[in-house]
């Protein structure tokens, strides 16, 4: 039972783009097409799965083994900087159009808050190894879900007719705040 409230508080609840408001550039930026949104969300799964891991024994056997939590995130910081730029290079290989179509927002990734924020919410939150695999990938795949949402709703906007002054950036961020409100309507799930 434990792992299904990890799970269904990371996904609605604690949903970290709209919820915690972290992420906010690739979902605002790579949100145009299902497609792109898609390979973005597997892109940032995989990040965050490994740095899950990565920072758990990080935090474990180094940081706090030899007192220099303080450096968390630098550690942090670098060790996603090395994960995408892993990603960055299989995606490059193995999808080469999919790199294409990521473009800027794949080495963002590493600037995305949202997996830094990832990582140090696991040493805040004190979890095991399993937990913190299972609550990064549970805020991978709802960074995923509002990522496709978004994406979606974005597509079929532009095939409606609305005024001038609407069109483009302004209907997004009013579909984005309702987006989130909708998810905050999950806050008394868990």
């Amino acid at each position: 039972m434990e792992y299904f409230v990890i799970v269904i508080g990371a996904i609605f609840v604690n949903n970290v783009v709209l919820s915690q408001f972290l992420g906010i550039c690739p979902f605002l930026g790579v949100s145009n097409k299902v497609e792109t949104s898609l390979g973005m969300g597997a892109a940032v799964t995989f990040v965050m799965a490994i740095t899950a891991v990565v920072a758990y024994i990080l935090q474990h056997c180094v940081l706090v083994k030899y007192n220099i939590e303080y450096m968390q995130t630098i550690v942090f910081i670098l060790v996603i900087a090395a994960l995408v730029q892993m990603v960055e290079i299989i995606l490059k290989k193995m999808s080469p159009s999919l790199y294409q179509a990521l473009g800027i927002f794949l080495p963002l990734i590493t600037t995305n808050c949202a997996v830094l924020g990832v990582a140090i919410l696991i040493a805040q939150k004190n979890f095991n190894l399993l937990e913190s695999v299972v609550y990064a990938v549970s805020l991978a795949i709802g960074f995923s879900l509002a990522l496709v949402l978004f994406a979606g709703i974005r597509e079929r906007l532009e095939l409606d007719d609305m005024p001038k002054a609407m069109k483009g950036v302004p209907i997004a961020l009013i579909t984005a705040g309702i987006l989130a409100m909708a998810f905050m309507g999950f806050s008394g799930l868990v």
